[in-house]
C-alpha cells in the first residue's frame, strides 16, 4: 500500500490504521527518513514513481499542495498506478484546476473520491486560520454567515481506510462531521471550551487572497478565496451520514475536536484595562 502525502493530517492516520490491519505501508516523499517504510517520491520526477510502485496493489493519493493545475503532474504518476485500486483525496469545494483529476480517478476501474468538507484541522497548525485564532483571537474569513461540515482529518483516514477494505466502492464519497458550522459558530465553541474570547471577522475577498498568500501561490489564494465566497452561498452547508456508515461509528464533533486541541486553539489572554 503506497501512501502519498503519509506524514500529513490524513495520509498519518490512514498508515496507522493500515498497519494496524497488518497492511504493509510504503510512505512516499520527496525528503525519505532513515524509516525503512519510507521511499523517495518526487511528483516532477517520473522515474521515482515506479520503484515506488514496485509490488503496491493500492494508492491513497494526495495532490500535489498549492497546486491549482495538479493533472500535469500527476498524468505521469496515473499512466505508472494503471491496474490498482486509487484512493483520492479531493475535496467538496469545487476547485476547477482539481477538478480534471478529480474526473479521472472517478473513472478508473475500482477506485474512488473522497470529497471531504472543511478540514476541523484548519483551526490548528500552520493554517493561517489558525495563526490568526492563536495570536488575536481572530478567525477572519470571507465565508459570512455560511456553513461547513467540518470534518477531523482522523475519520477521513478512517473511511479511506474502510474503502480501501471493502470489495465493492462507489465512485465518490461526500464526507462531513456530524453538523455544519458556521466560522462564527466555531469561535463561539472555542471561546468556550478554552475560556477565551474568540471572534469571526468577515474580511473582503481581496484581503482573504492576501491572507492566503502567506501560505501558497498567488493563483491558489484565488482559487481557496472563491472557495469561501461558494461557502459564503451556502455550497457546504450540509450534513453525511458516511462516516458513520462506512466506520460504524459516529463522526467526530466540533467541540470534542475543540477540547482535545484546547492548546492549539487557546488565544492570547485579553489586554489589561487601562
Amino acid at each position: 500500500m503506497l501512501v502519498t502525502g503519509g506524514t500529513g493530517n490524513t495520509g498519518r492516520p490512514l498508515a496507522e490504521l493500515l498497519r494496524g490491519r497488518g497492511i504493509p505501508v510504503r510512505i512516499a516523499s520527496r525528503h525519505p527518513g532513515p524509516d525503512p517504510d519510507h521511499v523517495r517520491f518526487d511528483w516532477s520526477d517520473p522515474r521515482t514513481h515506479g520503484p515506488a510502485l514496485d509490488g503496491v496493489e493500492q494508492v491513497f493519493l494526495v495532490p500535489p499542495i498549492g497546486v491549482l493545475e495538479p493533472m500535469p503532474l500527476v498524468e505521469p504518476f496515473l499512466r505508472a498506478v494503471e491496474g490498482r485500486r486509487v484512493v483520492l483525496l479531493g475535496s467538496l469545494a469545487v476547485i476547477p484546476g482539481l477538478t480534471g483529476l478529480r474526473d479521472h480517478v472517478a473513472a478508473m476501474p475500482d477506485s474512488t473520491v473522497l470529497r471531504p468538507s472543511g478540514f476541523m484541522q484548519n483551526f490548528t497548525g500552520p493554517h493561517p486560520v489558525a495563526v490568526d485564532l492563536r495570536e488575536r483571537g481572530v478567525i477572519r474569513t470571507a465565508t459570512g454567515n455560511g456553513r461547513v461540515g467540518w470534518i477531523d482529518a482522523a475519520d477521513i483516514a478512517a473511511v479511506a481506510d474502510a474503502v480501501l477494505a471493502a470489495d465493492e466502492i462507489a465512485r465518490e464519497y461526500v464526507l462531513t462531521g456530524p453538523e455544519a458550522l458556521s466560522h462564527a459558530e466555531a469561535a463561539a465553541i472555542i471561546s468556550e471550551v478554552t475560556g477565551r474570547p474568540v471572534r469571526h471577522e468577515d474580511i473582503t475577498p481581496e484581503e482573504r487572497i492576501r491572507q492566503h498568500s502567506t501560505a501558497v501561490p498567488a493563483d491558489f489564494a484565488a482559487a481557496l478565496t472563491a472557495m469561501d465566497l461558494d461557502i459564503r452561498a451556502g455550497s457546504e452547508d450540509l450534513v453525511t451520514s458516511v462516516v458513520p456508515d462506512l466506520t460504524g461509528r459516529p463522526a467526530r464533533a466540533f467541540r470534542d475536536f475543540a477540547r482535545a486541541n484546547r492548546a492549539e486553539c487557546t488565544p492570547p489572554p485579553p489586554p489589561l484595562p487601562g
